[in-house]
């Protein structure tokens, strides 16, 4: 079945994380992506150590896509995506500020050859600024966006990394969320446009909500060091569980599961406020108790009386827990290079038009005679093209 953006075709120069998983993204919901790479290919596919042209984390940002590798530092490859830009619907690109212009592939150009592009570029830091220039990876982001202060060790101060490059899928979901945006003004206005995203504007806007609301109040700033209270992890006998309790009516279930319904008496607990300006003594207080029972007598307490709480699973666990199983988040499919891989299905479920994996990830050039036969070109001119090692 069609998926919700059947019918687009996205032209991606991006590489590396946040612009291919953006354009997987909007390839799981139908559209066409047709990845354009150097010869040598995205960096990503040589990270999986094997000898294989693609490794699981290319695999996990470029399912579906097609790929042509093109030497654009040639005026015939540079010719070959122009013409592929003048069909397509959008275009994706996270070269650093400047590069794609002087390539001859800015969005001025683009629009000269598509005037009803949507054209996305991805940046670290943005065009103008002492950073822009700087070559930036997800640490980077990190440390410049206050997430690695928000992380922070709560005894010795030292900020810590979150494992796992969520500026980078941040600015990816942003992205996708921004090309859509912009196709939907497009149906309404018939006028493409210029989608600016910079990673450091992404994961700031993310985490402000809840991470910055002490300083949010001008002239009452670092009033809520949310940053400093202790996770919601708790040991227990024989793992880990993670309960939490908002609402009074949820602080009421959790002290009558804990068996400490004196706390709804204590003044630094019984409203919201104070149990977020004691929250630390509040969790630290808590885990005393948790410490002593299994996970699993405290989790039936705790679902008995309406408690948000869960098991603290590890990553192999996740792969054969009921409720993931029963969402069917997990499928399989067969990928050239790799074997019998795992991916996680597309999140939203459309109930009229289905978004769903596509296909494998490409193999480096694996499509290049296809597109350029769409585009027109001969098989005489194609073949010219190989001998030259213009494309592969």
């Amino acid at each position: 079945m069609n998926g919700p953006l059947s019918g687009f075709r996205i032209l991606d120069l991006s590489a590396v994380l946040s612009g291919p998983l953006a354009t997987m993204i909007l390839c799981d919901q139908g559209a066409e992506v047709i990845k354009v790479e150097p010869l040598q290919g995205d960096i990503v596919r040589s990270m999986g150590g094997g000898e294989s042209d693609v490794s699981a984390s290319f695999v996990s940002a470029n399912r579906g896509k097609k790929s042509i590798a093109v030497d654009l530092k040639t005026p015939q490859g540079l010719a070959l995506v122009k013409q592929i830009a003048a069909s397509s619907d959008v275009f994706v690109q996270n070269f650093r500020p400047g590069a794609v212009e002087r390539m001859g592939l800015g969005y001025d150009q683009a629009k000269v050859l598509n005037p009803e592009i949507v054209y996305c570029s991805i940046s670290g830091f943005g065009e103008h600024g002492p950073y822009a220039h700087k070559r930036v990876y997800d640490p980077v982001i990190q440390a410049l966006s206050g997430l690695a202060d928000i992380q922070k060790d709560r005894e010795t101060g030292r900020p810590r990394m979150i494992r796992t490059a969520i500026p980078d899928q941040t600015t990816a979901i942003t992205a996708a969320q921004a090309i859509t945006a912009a196709l939907l003004a497009r149906e309404r206005s018939g006028k493409g446009q210029h989608v600016k995203l910079a990673m450091i504007d992404a994961m700031i806007a993310l985490t402000w909500a809840e991470a910055m609301a002490g300083y949010t109040v001008v002239g009452d700033e670092d009033q809520l060091p949310l940053e400093l209270a202790p996770d919601l992890i708790y040991s227990t006998r024989d793992g880990y569980i993670t309960a939490g309790a908002v609402s009074d009516l949820e602080w009421e279930g959790m002290c009558k599961a804990l068996g400490r319904e004196d706390w709804l008496m204590d003044e630094r607990f019984n409203t919201p406020g104070g149990r977020v300006k004691h929250v630390a003594e509040r969790i630290e207080l808590t885990a005393e108790v948790i410490a002593g029972q299994a996970s699993e007598h405290w989790l039936a307490r705790l679902d008995e009386y309406g408690v948000p709480c869960a098991p603290v699973l590890n990553r192999k666990d996740l792969l054969n827990h009921e409720q993931i199983k029963i969402n069917e988040l997990i499928v399989e499919m067969d990928q050239p290079g790799l074997g019998r891989v795992r991916q996680s299905r597309p999140a939203p479920r459309f109930l009229e038009s289905p978004a769903s994996i596509r296909g494998s990830a490409p193999g480096l050039g694996e499509h290049t005679r296809v597109i350029l036969s769409d585009i027109g070109l001969k098989d005489s001119d194609i073949d010219s093209l190989y001998r030259s090692s213009i494309v592969i």
